[in-house]
């Protein structure tokens, strides 16, 4: 029987700190060895809905699962089916739209846990959307921030967001004018939108500043100016692979340039330690967020197994051996 789990039953279960924790083992698990996934495919007709794809298998926790979603002018569906790895039984059905939030904050707060200075006390914000939310609900969690700098192009709304999350997070959020507000001085920065040309230009960011870079993935698409990339010490990625067929932020500036890709750093050898996330106070750097399967397999696992033992979502019969004929009739 698999479970199905709504977005209500993911929410009450899926807080900041597991989806932390559980991304960090993703990442942990892929430079490891132990967990292999697929980078995200992408189906289109022309004038339809694009159909979006990607798979992962992990090892360490048994289960292999993908996440697939169709993306409309009516907006955004999110589905993770999630198999046992051994016996290839589905296990569980979990609506994922707040799945998917969480576990991009938890990536860009693992990155910047391992990648922004210690005493960063300021953060910057471009988006107040619903990512961005969990973006900052995650980085609160790994810096003690004092001040929070938001931009979002409509007033009324970016002034909402910066009253919330000030309440949420117990932090000094600011609602300002312009992007340019949101990055001068700012420590931390996370750009999070829609954005086809850049929103942010390199010649606002302080030395030492880290970004969290999460809202372009398309090749046509990118947040970040050509300085703002060439400014960066250090780039990490939570995919190289996957940042070549999407990054636009890094792929209009870096091209098919094989030794400018061969700087961009895979995020799971920050965690693993292998390479540091910065070796100087004043070196800028930047992770480059794509959203990867492993994140989405690992996350609903934990999600699954609580769900399961408390009892919570719904059983549904799926390949269930049919009774034959005669015991069917009570023959």
């Amino acid at each position: 029987m698999a479970l199905l789990l709504s977005e209500a039953d993911v929410k009450s279960i899926l807080t900041m700190p597991l989806a932390l924790a559980a991304v960090e083992n993703s990442f942990q698990r892929l430079s490891e060895g132990s967990a292999v996934m697929h980078p995200r495919q992408r189906l289109h007709l022309t004038g339809k809905s694009y159909l979006h794809y990607m798979a992962a298998a992990d090892g360490s926790s048994g289960y292999i699962g993908l996440k697939i979603y169709t993306s409309s002018r009516e907006g955004l569906r999110f589905l993770v089916p999630l198999f046992n790895a051994e016996s290839g039984d589905l296990v569980a059905l979990l609506e994922a739209d707040r799945l998917g939030q969480m576990r991009t904050g938890a990536a860009s707060g693992v990155a910047t846990r391992l990648m922004a200075r210690p005493d960063a006390r300021i953060a910057g914000i471009i988006g107040t959307g619903l990512q961005a939310r969990t973006q900052l609900e995650a980085i609160t969690l790994v810096r003690k921030l004092e001040k929070i700098h938001a931009y979002g192009r409509d007033e009324q709304r970016r002034e909402q967001f910066a009253e919330e999350m000030a309440a949420l997070l117990g932090v000094t959020v600011t609602p300002v004018n312009t992007a340019e507000e949101a990055v001068r001085n700012a420590d931390i920065l996370i750009t999070s939108t829609t954005a086809t040309n850049p929103v942010l230009e390199g010649r606002w960011l302080k030395a030492g500043a880290h970004i969290n870079a999460i809202g372009a993935n398309f090749p046509q698409k990118r947040e970040l100016d050509a300085q703002a990339v060439r400014r960066c010490d250090m780039i990490a990625a939570d995919s190289r692979q996957q940042s070549r067929e999407e990054a636009g932020d890094l792929i209009q500036v870096f091209g098919d340039d094989a030794s400018q890709w061969g700087k961009v750093h895979e995020l799971a050898d920050i965690v693993t330690g292998r390479i540091p996330g910065r070796t100087d106070a004043s070196q800028i750097t930047l992770f480059k967020s794509n959203g990867i399967a492993i994140e989405d397999v690992v996350v609903a696992g934990c999600v699954y197994e609580i769900a399961r033992a408390r009892g919570m979502g719904l059983e549904i019969p799926f390949w269930q051996k049919q009774a034959r004929f005669g015991e069917a009739r009570g023959v």
